[in-house]
């Protein structure tokens, strides 16, 4: 999610906005520049990030001094955000996850700018699978793809220690996974494994399991019509190695109820050996959650029978209330802020040493919006500058390359996450719960959603 945003790649978050702001911006103000509000970080975010964007704010606004940028607080929550956006509440600029894209794009949610880009003069550069993803039947654009994300399996280092396993050697395969999380729950006391559950999280984090195991939620029939495919072997592996580990196990502590920010908030604490989520959560869980470096490893999310890597990620977009003056300082803004330090080294390095210099995260692992060798040269372009523990990364790091990255589900993804919920939830809270009946229910329910 983007993530909770996360893809590709796609994934995972969109954010709702803290505070009411005006449904149509006029983008004048009293000095006669234009008030521009932009999206910022989530509520609780350390005063260094805040420290970071008021310094790329400044080196903005000396470059552009005609545009006054006003930025605003997010946290992606999937119930929160369709009320947000219709009640026109949201910044000019903001941004959403791939898996909403389609839905906003086609619903007259998202701004046009095709012409824009082509501008810019980087149409071409991105990736065609991701671009497609905020491109509508008629080939126009409706938003810029900034960050791409792969799903990993992201553990405590220190309680990996504490119980005596190798945090260098991270599992590989689904049992292993279970039996570190038993072995850390018994050593530690802590929960040795933790999925996600609520506000749409869970379905989508079952939908990462079930597309690791080789499954899959749903078939695009290529027409613009799709059909549920929840109930599949992959999605059941998924939800039985939970019942083993909760009522078998008994690994998962004794809280149910986690979403994005609470499970990042549990891991952060060192309450949670390992927990599966995109693989750039590593910024924000220092930035608004406090993590200690040194507790942090990543490792590719364990594969079996053909499946991959469930993608994610988000994209820039202005909203389609502004007027002209404001939609021309979005522009120049997202191409300043988000873009153009993917794509030439002036820009790069700028953006590494002002983030580095606030101690904010530099170098967290990422998939390339554009592709990998535009990736990797960036990432030498800033190598003075990266600050983040990439060698305890580097089972994901070195590993991420040869899984096969897969989409999410196009057809009313987050309608259909939060029909997932309760699936999981009802697995971890009830003994007998009964895993073929509910997925049944579940297909039946998602099917409907995409028949209308």
């Amino acid at each position: 999610m983007k993530s909770p945003r996360k893809v590709v790649i796609a994934g995972i978050a969109a954010f709702a906005m803290v505070g009411a702001l005006a449904a149509c911006s006029s983008g004048g103000s009293d000095s006669g520049t234009t008030e521009l509000r932009v999206a910022t970080f989530p509520p609780g975010a350390d005063q260094a990030a805040y420290d970071a964007f008021a310094e790329q704010e400044k080196q903005f606004e000396k470059l552009n001094p005609d545009i006054d940028i006003i930025g605003v607080e997010y946290e992606w929550e999937g119930p929160t955000f369709a009320v947000q956006l219709a009640g026109g509440s949201l910044p000019d600029v903001f941004t959403v996850p791939f898996t909403d894209s389609k839905t906003l794009l086609e619903n007259g949610q998202l701004m046009d700018v095709t012409d824009e880009i082509e501008e810019l003069g980087y149409t071409d550069s991105f990736n065609p699978v991701i671009l497609d993803g905020v491109t509508d039947a008629d080939g126009r654009i409706f938003g810029f793809p900034r960050q791409a994300y792969a799903m990993g399996l992201h553990y405590n280092r220190t309680l990996f220690e504490e119980a005596g396993l190798d945090p260098d050697s991270p599992p590989t395969t689904w049992d292993e996974v279970r039996a570190a999380a038993k072995t850390i729950s018994e050593k530690t006391g802590k929960a040795g494994y933790m999925q996600m559950t609520q506000n749409n999280t869970g379905g989508w984090q079952l939908t990462a399991s079930t597309v690791a195991r080789g499954g899959s939620t749903q078939t695009d029939n290529g027409d613009g019509t799709y059909t549920s495919t929840i109930a599949n072997d992959g999605t059941k592996a998924a939800l039985e190695f939970l019942q083993q580990l909760r009522w078998e196990d008994d690994s998962l502590g004794s809280n149910f109820l986690l979403d994005w920010g609470s499970i990042n908030q549990e891991f952060a604490a060192g309450n949670i050996g390992m927990y599966t989520t995109g693989s750039d959560i590593y910024t924000a869980l220092v930035r608004d959650f406090s993590l200690n470096p040194d507790d942090y490893g990543l490792t590719v999310i364990p594969v079996e029978n053909e499946g991959g890597t469930l993608g994610g990620g988000d994209i820039a977009v202005v909203s389609p209330t502004v007027d002209d003056e404001t939609k021309a300082a979005a522009i120049t803004w997202i191409d300043w802020f988000y873009m153009q330090k993917l794509l030439t080294e002036e820009a790069a390095v700028l953006d590494a040493k002002t983030l580095a210099e606030s101690d904010q995260a530099v170098g967290t692992p990422l998939l390339p919006v554009l592709n990998r060798e535009a990736y990797e040269q960036s990432l030498v372009w800033i190598e003075p500058y990266i600050n983040v523990p990439r060698d305890q990364m580097t089972p994901f790091i070195e590993g991420i390359w040869e899984q096969t990255p897969v989409g999410e589900p196009k057809g009313k993804t987050q309608e259909i996450y939060a029909l997932l919920d309760p699936v999981v939830q009802a697995v971890l809270t009830d003994q007998n719960a009964d895993i073929d009946a509910l997925l049944a229910q579940a297909d039946e329910e998602a099917q409907a959603l995409l028949d209308e």
